[in-house]
């Protein structure tokens, strides 16, 4: 149709006239041969400055368009080249339009020629397609696509689709048979097909489960315990998945590695715009004792941060367990658990907490080296510069406050005395 729309008899009787006068005034009249060559070669120049003038036309008027109008589509169609490669298609439909006058009907070079550029012409309509798949995608990507799921890999499958289409229709171009008989004799080459594209088909399986299941976001931070992925998921096609870990390397990944083994998403901690806070320190044996009412008053106030907690355990007579995640646990029997209360009470009423998350400061089970002490809570933040200054500055503020509840932390003995060996004076001479 588009071939049709040429005046290509017209202005091919032109171009041979022209052809014609030039070799009479060289004396190379009556030349088939050489006529032949000449035209092919104004018929390809004109086809190229065709397409050459087509693509400058519509990126100069693409480009007046986007000024004036400011519009973000016409913007992303100039960035991502849509219409110059959808232009490419102008040159063989002009080369197919003129050169059929350049043979006689029964030229074996002109069928030759005609098979070239019918697969030429099916490569151009290829590229075009693929540049229109492209922008149709990106446009749903970024405007559609709330989620960031993984969807570029549905785009390589129809660009995929687009060239297994190519080859099959310039194959039977090539072997003068129709495409559906080729089509059909592929049926016998399926398991090499398979063996082959082995990747691809794993790819977009697990592009599907991926993406159903919701797996997996462009931007997520994923960890990958049998391979060094630690990082941000940047890209997630057919073939490949993309992490950009915290050191700048990239890390790429078969998209079915993270279907077949378990792999940490942290995208739930990100969203919920916490993050926990799971540490021990343990506390010698010897250290933790009884305390009298009279203790409990000179700890109480020095921290008053737990007044109120001891207030109601001495107006009850008993141990206080308050109904809720975020509540104040420890006893006034012991200095341990009044440090477990004044801890308790301090990430209480610390606003670098959250305060509708797990609290737990709880003593997990003694070892040879004494009590373990464990701080369970979550920073009202995610970010890892804050979340880690919040967590040390948490652990050096109880390795300060410890001792003032006469607790001592666990220190290897024999690297203390080889410490204290090594700062002893040697002998006077």
């Amino acid at each position: 149709m588009l071939i049709g729309a040429i005046p290509t008899h017209k202005a091919a009787q032109w171009l041979l006239s022209h052809v014609r006068h030039i070799l009479e005034k060289l004396g190379l009249e009556n030349d088939p041969d050489t006529e032949e060559i000449i035209y092919i070669g104004l018929v390809v120049v004109i086809a190229l400055a065709a397409g050459w003038l087509v693509r400058r036309g519509i990126l100069y008027v693409a480009q007046k368009f986007v000024k004036l109008r400011n519009t973000e589509i016409g913007a992303e169609l100039l960035q991502q080249h849509t219409l110059t490669r959808c232009s490419h298609i102008i040159s063989p439909l002009v080369i197919l339009a003129l050169i059929p006058f350049a043979f006689t009907s029964d030229s074996p070079s002109l069928g030759v020629v005609q098979k070239c550029l019918y697969i030429y012409t099916v490569i151009a309509v290829a590229v075009a397609v693929n540049a229109v798949l492209t922008f149709v995608w990106m446009r749903y990507d970024i405007k559609r696509n709330t989620r960031n799921l993984p969807l570029k890999g549905i785009l390589n499958i129809g660009m995929g689709i687009v060239w297994a289409i190519v080859v099959i229709v310039s194959v039977s171009i090539l072997i003068n048979r129709s495409p559906a008989v080729l089509l059909g004799g592929l049926g016998a080459f399926a398991a090499a097909l398979m063996l082959i594209f082995k990747d691809t088909i794993l790819g977009f399986v697990a592009g599907i489960q991926l993406s159903q299941n919701d797996m997996l976001h462009v931007g997520d931070w994923i960890v990958v315990p049998s391979t060094p992925a630690n990082g941000i998921v940047t890209d997630v096609s057919l073939t490949a998945v993309k992490v950009q870990n915290f050191d700048n390397t990239i890390v790429t990944l078969p998209p079915y590695t993270l279907v077949s083994t378990s792999f940490q998403n942290w995208r739930g901690m990100s969203q919920s715009g916490c993050r926990r806070i799971m540490r021990s320190v343990t506390f010698e044996s010897e250290s933790v004792v009884e305390i009298d009412d009279a203790a409990v008053d000179a700890l109480t106030a020095k921290f008053p941060v737990m007044k109120p907690w001891v207030d109601d355990m001495k107006a009850t007579g008993k141990a206080v367990y308050a109904p809720g995640v975020a509540t104040v646990n420890g006893t006034v029997a012991t200095n341990l658990g009044l440090f477990r209360a004044y801890l308790c009470s301090y990430i209480l009423s610390n606003d670098a907490f959250n305060h509708d998350s797990q609290v737990l400061v709880r003593i997990m089970d003694p070892t040879p080296n004494g009590f373990p002490l464990q701080v369970w809570c979550f920073t009202s933040t995610t970010v890892w510069t804050a979340y880690e200054a919040i967590q040390s500055a948490l652990f050096e503020h109880i390795a300060v406050v410890a001792p003032q509840f006469n607790l001592k932390i666990y220190n290897n003995a024999s690297v203390l005395d080889t410490t204290a060996v090594q700062m002893m004076p040697g002998p006077a001479h």
